[in-house]
């Protein structure tokens, strides 16, 4: 407290402050990407444990025999769903009423607010089967979940047929203490949300769907099953669900000990764990790996039907097999002991799982990146943006000194006008309302008046507003007050760094790869924008580095890192989808990223925008 009671070293802090701030944020900058680019590397990550000890402390025998009968009902299930047009809801209900379970199906209809092109549908109407084995052993206070996805085309029917070889195998053995559900859903996520919402008595998306006649216990794990071939290479495990959240980390560890175990090869994100860490290409490899988990929690959309079931604090994970060029093969009756092992140990559970961590990264399934490690990265990030901030604010406190006829007074620093720093502020949030509202609601409008569609119309307008937003709060300070002062700018850049360290602070904790890849491209921005700089060279850097175009390197990036690099003109075509994907997220699932995008970090960084061509 001294060095700041003391005005002579405060001084000199001020000082010191302002003098090494540009090299103390260029060093942060580059120490916060070092240290991400470094948790791939193996000695700096955690090995994978089993943290819940009902699950950890006994061993189970897997005895399901059935994978040859279950793979002659997934054809039979085939042949009626070419005969149905659709889900074969008679035969669901007769094939799971002979294997014991109490059988219901919920009817669900939903109006998308445009056409979903990528899968072609706009009127959604389906009818969801499900079937509950009741436990005998317990009060039925508790339920775990088994779902697979009804796919229009012929993927996914050796999922359903071993979903009902397993409900006639779990149906005969006596010691379950939790009520299993076996759902077999339509149209994927649109399905489970109408089932989901429907066993909690919400109504969060504006579906409509009958309610559910039968109900279990309270859920408290949940898997989905994909399978789309008789034989598989192995398995991918798949853990990004709604909004970025992810399932507490005993459930992916359950699902590497009985791999291992049993001997089926898994993956994460497609790729196998590499053993020659300590080389360059095991460590690219495993770079590829949490950068992929990175991209995928930061799109903010479920990559499978489990991603609906983290908002209701239901730990749940999609398990996909694969088919390959690889010579390991997997048959089903592997598949159903390793499901079958997985539910033995989680009908263990006493609580919740909650012993282990809810915020990771995984560069293999066997090493994990905890909380603790990877928000320094950020945390060097946002670091600039105070520092800046507080550069600023002794700027505005320094009085300026003005020389008149050889003398040298001492000029008070002005305080610029609420009106000139206001009104940039506002007009940047209103134009990213805009950008939030407009184009669902003006694509009537646009077709009648253009050769689109309307989802070609959805999108093209926010890519116009959002285009036409850099000249709407372009000098918009003038209109109120006149010409700017130097001051001025100075208040309103403050407060765009300070809102976005509050905003992108705020975003990492919910979303870390979300807010880390914002950062990464806002952060420059926000340090280095003033008035002075080149205005041609500079707008051009402010454009390649704002949230449109953030989002169209992520395109390439994760099209790179899967392997399957695109074009430019592919590229844009995918970018396209997925700006129309993420509207369609949100209006469906509650995703938050195109409303954070849209109505915050764009008025902020137009408010950045606004400071390069104040005058």
């Amino acid at each position: 407290m001294g060095l700041l009671s003391d005005p002579n070293r405060r001084k000199a802090l001020t000082t010191l402050l302002t003098r090494l701030n540009t090299p103390i944020c260029v060093v942060c900058y580059l120490a916060g990407i070092a240290w991400f680019m470094g948790l791939a590397f193996e000695p700096f990550t955690l090995r994978t444990y089993m943290s819940e000890n009902a699950m950890g402390s006994t061993m189970v025998e897997e005895r399901f025999p059935a994978g040859e009968r279950a793979l002659a009902t997934g054809r039979e299930f085939a042949g009626h769903k070419r005969k149905a047009g659709g889900m074969p809801v008679d035969w669901l209900v007769k094939t799971m009423q002979d294997r014991g379970l109490e059988v219901f199906t919920q009817s669900f209809s939903r109006t998308l607010p445009f056409p979903d092109e990528n899968k072609e549908r706009y009127m959604v109407r389906g009818i969801n089967v499900y079937g509950i084995l009741r436990a005998p052993r317990a009060p039925r206070t508790e339920a775990l979940v088994l779902s697979a996805p009804c796919s229009p085309d012929n993927s996914n029917n050796q999922a359903v047929g071993l979903l009902l070889g397993l409900a006639q195998y779990f149906r005969n053995q006596i010691y379950w203490a939790k009520d299993i559900i076996f759902l077999v859903n339509e149209h994927d996520l649109i399905g489970m949300q109408a089932w989901l919402e429907g066993y909690h008595h919400t109504n969060i998306s504006g579906m409509d769907y009958t309610p559910l006649q039968g109900r279990a216990g309270s859920i408290q794990a949940a898997l989905s099953l994909e399978l789309s071939s008789d034989v598989i290479t192995s398995l991918d495990l798949i853990l990004e669900g709604l909004n970025g959240q992810l399932p507490n980390l005993d459930l992916a560890n359950l699902f590497h000990a009985f791999c291992q175990k049993i001997g089926v090869m898994c993956t994460i994100q497609g790729k196998l764990q590499r053993s020659d860490w300590d080389t360059a290409e095991g460590y690219t490899h495993a770079v590829q790996t949490m950068m992929l988990m990175v991209l995928k929690q930061a799109s903010g959309r479920p990559w499978g039907d489990h991603g609906l079931f983290l908002r209701y604090h239901i730990e749940a994970a999609t398990v996909r097999g694969v088919n390959s060029f690889r010579q390991y093969k997997t048959d089903t009756t592997t598949v159903g002991r390793l499901l079958e092992g997985m539910f033995r140990k989680l009908n263990n559970l006493l609580e919740r799982l909650h012993q282990s961590y809810f915020f990771y990264l995984m560069p293999s399934l066997s090493r994990f990146v905890s909380i603790g490690y990877y928000m320094p990265a950020f945390g060097l990030l946002a670091t600039i943006l105070l520092l800046r901030a507080l550069d600023l604010w002794v700027q505005l406190g320094t009085p300026t000194e003005v020389t008149e006829d050889g003398v040298g007074e001492v000029e008070p620093p002005s305080s610029p006008g609420v009106l000139s720093v206001l009104t940039p502020v506002v007009i940047s949030h209103l134009t990213g309302v805009a950008l939030y509202t407009l184009p669902v609601l003006s694509q009537e409008t646009a077709v009648e008046h253009f050769p689109v569609s309307e989802t070609e119309a959805v999108v093209l307008t926010a890519i116009a507003i959002y285009t036409a937003g850099l000249a709407l709060p372009h000098n918009t300070h003038r209109f109120i007050s006149g010409e700017g002062t130097e001051q001025g700018w100075r208040v309103l850049k403050l407060v765009a760094l300070l809102y976005l360290a509050v905003l992108l602070g705020c975003t990492a904790l919910i979303n870390f790869s979300l807010g880390f890849i914002l950062a990464i491209t806002l952060v420059p921005v926000a340090a280095c924008v003033t008035p002075h700089l080149p205005k041609a060279v500079s707008a051009l850097a402010m454009v390649l580095l704002s949230p449109g175009c953030t989002i169209l390197y992520c395109v390439f990036i994760f099209q790179e890192l899967q392997e399957a690099p695109v074009s430019l003109s592919e590229g844009w075509m995918l970018f396209l989808s997925v700006i129309s994907q993420g509207i369609l997220d949100h209006s469906l699932f509650g995703s938050l990223v195109y409303p954070l995008l849209a109505l915050l970090v764009y008025p902020c960084w137009l408010l950045l925008w606004n400071i390069l061509f104040w005058k």
